[in-house]
């Protein structure tokens, strides 16, 4: 597995191994110690998730303020517009956004540690993303930073109006939300 190191250091492209021939291909999807030797930190995966989602759908800006989650992130169909935005004040890069397309021909995967807001905007017609977490979802604790706050510089491509759940319309913005120490 190779790391690629993104504008926010701590946040990692992975690219896995893919063994491929006439039959089609196979990957490992995740491996503790070749996980741990690429991304140089030591985690326990608790929980998987799946969405599916169609063109325009934005989730996110998601976080859990207690019980924060790292992510291992990849998409198995489709494309999408990846956003992670580090939410820890003591951090160099508070504040900051940093975007990346995932798609499932790449085959890439996207390392976000805990302390930072996570969102998408799927690209293709259908999309599925697949991620596993660090810790459980708590909703007591779920947050939602504003997904077009203009403090933090997104430029999501967007032809028009995106398809938002509820809770993501009425997200926080950066100066009001709850951060991480």
């Amino acid at each position: 597995m190779k790391a690629i190191h993104t504008e926010i250091p701590d946040v990692l492209l992975l690219e896995p191994k893919v063994f491929g021939d006439a039959r089609g291909f196979f990957l490992e999807t995740y491996n503790k110690r070749v996980f741990r030797e690429a991304a140089g930190v030591e985690v326990d995966f608790v929980q998987d998730n799946h969405s599916s989602s169609r063109r325009g759908v934005l989730r996110g800006l998601h976080y859990q303020i207690k019980h924060a989650q790292g992510k291992l992130v990849r998409v198995i169909a489709g494309e999408v517009f990846d956003v992670a935005v580090d939410l820890r004040r003591s951090s160099a890069t508070f504040g900051k956004a940093v975007t990346f397309n995932l798609d499932s021909e790449s085959r890439r995967m996207a390392w976000i540690p805990s302390g930072f807001a996570h969102g998408f905007l799927v690209l293709s017609e259908h999309a599925e993303v697949l991620y596993k977490t660090t810790d459980y979802y708590a909703p007591q604790h779920e947050r939602t930073l504003l997904w077009n706050d203009a403090s933090l510089g997104i430029r999501w491509p967007l032809p028009g109006e995106p398809v938002l759940a509820q809770r993501d319309r009425l997200g926080a913005p950066l100066k009001s939300a709850e951060t991480y120490a």
